[in-house]
């Protein structure tokens, strides 16, 4: 059994959980238990979470399970159960889907200033990765 279904504390995350157990299907929630847990406990734990967590990668998963577990985590992270998922277009390098509280969800502003820091970082990413290669160091980071 896991401990988040088994001792809800009051914990922002703990109430998350108690409400999407009451909404979804049990197999699912089994399932969505086993995604997070090991995340959840490295925070509990405040160490690093497993390096192979990567909801965007798990072609099985649906996306609105692989939403569900990014807002399990964010409860988990920031305390606030406000958090929403947006999907931030930009332009020819597609899109991203990015977790935040209510109030930036519905700033295009800051939403504008969060695409325009993830095209600066893919740019710097794509330098950096430029240099490896021609450095002959590992480009997979």
């Amino acid at each position: 059994m896991n401990d988040y279904e088994l001792s809800p504390d009051g914990r922002p995350v703990d109430l998350y959980l108690g409400l999407l157990r009451s909404r979804m299907e049990t197999e699912d929630f089994q399932r969505l238990l086993d995604l997070v847990e090991p995340v959840l406990r490295a925070i509990d734990e405040r160490r690093p979470p497993p390096a192979d967590m990567a909801l965007d990668s798990d072609e099985g998963l649906p996306q609105e399970m692989r939403d569900q577990a990014a807002l399990v985590i964010a409860a988990a992270v920031t305390g606030r159960l406000d958090n929403e998922i947006v999907e931030i277009d930009l332009g020819t390098t597609g899109s991203v889907r990015v977790v935040t509280d209510a109030t930036t969800a519905a700033d295009p502003v800051r939403l504008g200033e969060i695409a325009s820091y993830l095209l600066d970082r893919r740019h710097d990413d794509e330098e950096l990765r430029g240099i490896a290669e021609a450095s002959g160091l590992p480009t997979d980071f």
